[in-house]
């Protein structure tokens, strides 16, 4: 291994270990995005920021303050003068051109963290080494801290080699995938609509490390939105026939959502995952909010149980006679890996040190809204692939525990590096 290698390979880790301690929640990314930035920036990369191309009315699930988070940002070591070009939008496309007529590739990697605490266990490596999450309530629980070291770690090592391919090379570094509610809003900035080949990663899916998926099929259709019920407060011993109680009504909606037959055409999935509502023990409750997500396999699927969702909630508010209102905070759609470059995946894999395993395609059962930049490059004729890096992990995705196998950094790295240069070879 050469020196420059080792070097890169070392900052892969570093910077990996970086952004875990500041992990940022979707659309709060700035100190994240000020650190691409800087580095692409350094590297000669042409990069353009969130506020440079996403239009605000595509934007979903943006609950943040963004003067809050951009001088929390800044008071956690991101660089002013960044910070502020983001347009208080984070996010940022990177893109090298080689002067060179050949195809434009696109890879995303998201940037964002889990809303969750991380575990203060010593037996934890990120206690253990000194990197565990400084941000109350926010965590890379899912492995996007390895994507964006990954990322910036492949622009390293492709303006190295600028000399051997041709083209455009465009690095994508997405916000808000949790939740899905970023990918859509990239989507519809047209980053995509000269794209011939698009490629998204992601580190673990429950599968070890050196274990190599050329395609992820399976994703699911997925809509995630908030439920807010209105009542009317009183006083619980005085007067209760007098209240409208939100709580009842959230409460009864929960057990009954979780009741929605599944569907003979293929999978479905519902997750109640908040429930707040009350205001004192003698006080009849007058409001109560909901955090729910809807899946499917189909559209169609999804559709279903997305429908069904709405009309039990609705049932729910006229049998305790209070208000509802509803509001979407993300959606991803279907999309299929294209054999073709699955393929590629597997051939780059096959030289790359570490790897036990190459497999053409794997099915996965959740969702991620890189569907919607695969299916808007697929639509105008270009070719996206999902690749699943296996990286042995210490916890499942979204455990207070969760840390992954860092070996799978470097095989993801020459993974990419051959497919990239394998695509846009002169």
């Amino acid at each position: 291994m050469t020196t420059a290698k080792k070097e890169i390979l070392s900052r892969m880790i570093e910077r990996r270990r970086d952004f875990h301690r500041y992990p940022e929640t979707g659309w709060a990314e700035f100190r994240t995005t000020a650190a691409i930035a800087t580095i692409m920036e350094s590297l000669g990369w042409e990069i353009q920021f969130g506020g440079d191309f996403i239009d605000p009315e595509t934007v979903m699930g943006r609950t943040i303050d963004p003067e809050v988070e951009m001088e929390r940002a800044i008071s956690q070591g991101a660089d002013p003068s960044m910070v502020k070009r983001t347009g208080g939008y984070t996010g940022l496309s990177a893109e090298l051109n080689t002067g060179r007529p050949g195809p434009t590739t696109a890879l995303r990697f998201d940037i964002d963290c889990v809303d969750t605490d991380e575990t203060s266990a010593s037996d934890h490596l990120p206690v253990q080494k000194g990197f565990r999450s400084q941000n109350p309530g926010w965590m890379h629980a899912c492995g996007h801290d390895g994507h964006t070291a990954l990322g910036l770690a492949l622009a390293e090592t492709l303006t190295a080699q600028r000399e051997n391919f041709s083209g455009k090379i465009r690095l994508l570094f997405q916000p808000a995938e949790e939740g899905v509610r970023g990918g859509y809003a990239m989507t519809q900035s047209g980053l995509l609509d000269d794209v011939d080949r698009f490629v998204a990663l992601h580190l673990g899916l429950g599968q070890p490390t050196g274990t190599i998926f050329g395609g992820v099929r399976g994703f699911l259709c997925t809509t995630k939105f908030d439920v807010d019920y209105t009542g009317s407060g009183a006083h619980a011993g005085g007067e209760p026939e007098k209240g409208k109680n939100a709580l009842l009504a959230a409460a009864t909606a929960a057990l009954n959502l979780h009741a929605i037959a599944p569907h003979s055409g293929g999978i479905t999935r519902l997750n109640v995952g908040v429930l707040n509502a009350g205001e004192g023990r003698n006080v009849v409750p007058p409001k109560a909010h909901m955090k729910i997500e809807t899946r499917g396999e189909t559209n169609d699927i999804a559709n279903y149980v997305y429908d069904r969702a709405i009309k039990v909630l609705s049932g729910a508010a006229t049998m305790y006679d209070v208000g509802i209102s509803v509001t979407k905070r993300g959606e991803s759609i279907v999309a299929e890996s294209d054999p073709e470059l699955a393929d590629l995946v597997v051939q780059a894999a096959e030289s790359v040190p570490g790897v036990s395993s190459a497999e053409r395609f794997r099915r996965m059962a959740g969702s991620d809204d890189a569907c919607w930049m695969m299916q808007r490059v697929q639509s105008k004729g270009g070719l996206a692939t999902y690749i699943g890096l296996g990286a042995t992990t210490a916890a499942g995705h979204h455990n207070d525990r969760f840390d992954f196998d860092e070996k799978a950094l470097p095989i993801g790295l020459d993974i990419l590096k051959k497919l990239t240069l394998k695509l846009n070879k002169i």
